[in-house]
């Protein structure tokens, strides 16, 4: 199923990706490393774009900062990675984009946050300045208002009127109509500094998912600008994960948004790939999107005592995750490819039979046979360890693959 884009018909192209016009929603997430480390920096950036995510973000925030990006994309390339690379500003981007060329040069995108770059008369001045380096080195642009950092002297002046005319507005519908305006008028000004709208990509970010709706729903109403999608500070872990995907996916089912990140807090040490993962679960899971092959696993109950679908079922996972970078440069198609792990006779063998490899394990008093179906027929049945199930299950995937996938 596709979903039609909702006045998108303005497409920017970042690099060689299209995003907005008609093209496919685009997967983009951000690194955590210091931008000053160019080494780290690029490993993130190739480790997130081979997880799927096809534009990289960092932050520019210093002198030695932006003095690195230019050895990050060259990084980048020299291991093979095309990703587009997008540089994020705040505060002092109007001064790191005109003192350091190669870094301007070196980007394929710029972030503006109107809400930060500067306040009273300075603001215009240095907003447009951004926007003239994009016209000079051919760059796209994405306004990036946050309901965290929103223009002050605009929320307080809604928020006397609201007062003074006792309009009976609440102060989130306030914030919220400004995050709007902020975008709609920072894009005029954008134009008036020279960008054309096909260099010009619009987010306007909340963190909680009721107000992100509304406010995109507002914002699709008033531009055909391509949009930037994200609940920004989702959080950690489940809650970071359901936020995000209750209001992404109410409004991906809306035509709404060209492009997301889902922002999930790590862990101490964690893997930034998980929100690379998520996003393209979540296109994915509305058939926007296919970007790998799809593991179909069970609950469990009190009929599926033992571990070994659970274990089979992360292995295979991770296998698919691991190999998948090297899959994609080889087999065509192979990301439509659908797995089921199933515990137990109860939904097992249906639902082995409906992907394209399935394995049916045994439940509390089911005989210990494992039957394997492939694109709905059975073909054998395994028995053993988990280890020993594992590879067997994993060598029949990998034949697959090899067979139904092959280039021609």
């Amino acid at each position: 199923m596709r979903f039609a884009r909702l006045h998108t018909t303005v497409g920017v192209k970042v690099g060689h990706v299209q995003v907005g016009g008609g093209a496919p929603v685009v997967v983009q997430s951000m690194t955590m490393t210091d931008t000053a480390d160019a080494r780290a920096t690029a490993e993130q950036c190739i480790e997130l774009a081979n997880a799927g995510s096809e534009l990289v973000r960092v932050t520019v925030n210093l002198p030695e900062a932006a003095a690195a990006v230019p050895e990050i994309k060259q990084r980048m390339l020299d291991a093979g990675c095309a990703a587009p690379l997008i540089g994020d500003f705040h505060y002092n981007g109007h001064l790191l984009l005109t003192q350091f060329p190669d870094c301007a040069r070196a980007l394929d995108k710029y972030r503006i946050n109107p809400g930060n770059v500067g306040t009273g008369t300075r603001r215009d001045g240095q907003f447009a300045t951004i926007c003239k380096v994009a016209v000079d080195f051919a760059k796209p642009v994405r306004i990036g208002v946050n309901g965290g950092s929103l223009n002050q002297e605009l929320v307080t002046a809604k928020m006397q009127e609201n007062t003074d005319r006792d309009l009976g507005r609440t102060s989130e519908e306030i914030v919220n109509d400004c995050m709007v305006l902020s975008a709609v008028e920072s894009t005029t000004l954008a134009i008036e500094s020279g960008l054309r709208k096909d260099q010009i990509i619009i987010s306007c970010k909340t963190s909680r998912p009721r107000d992100l709706i509304a406010v995109y729903r507002e914002l699709a109403r008033r531009t055909d600008q391509p949009l930037h999608l994200g609940l920004t500070e989702a959080g950690m872990g489940v809650k970071g994960l359901v936020w995000s995907a209750s209001a992404m996916g109410v409004l991906l089912a809306e035509g709404i948004g060209d492009t997301i990140r889902v922002s999930l807090t790590p862990k101490p040490g964690g893997d930034r790939r998980e929100e690379v993962y998520a996003a393209c679960e979540l296109l994915q899971a509305l058939g926007l999107r296919s970007f790998s092959p799809s593991v179909t696993a069970c609950p469990g109950c009190g009929r599926t005592t033992s571990s070994t679908f659970q274990a089979l079922a992360e292995r295979i996972q991770d296998y698919i995750r691991v190999t998948m970078p090297e899959w994609k440069t080889q087999y065509d198609g192979v990301e439509t490819m659908t797995l089921a792990v199933m515990g137990c006779v109860v939904n097992g063998p249906g639902e082995s039979k409906a992907a394209n490899i399935g394995i049916s394990l045994p439940g509390t008093g089911e005989a210990p046979n494992c039957p394997i179906f492939i694109d709905g027929r059975y073909v054998t049945t395994l028995r053993g360890t988990c280890e020993e199930l594992a590879a067997a299950f994993q060598k029949l995937v990998d034949e697959y693959v090899e067979t139904r996938y092959a280039r021609r």
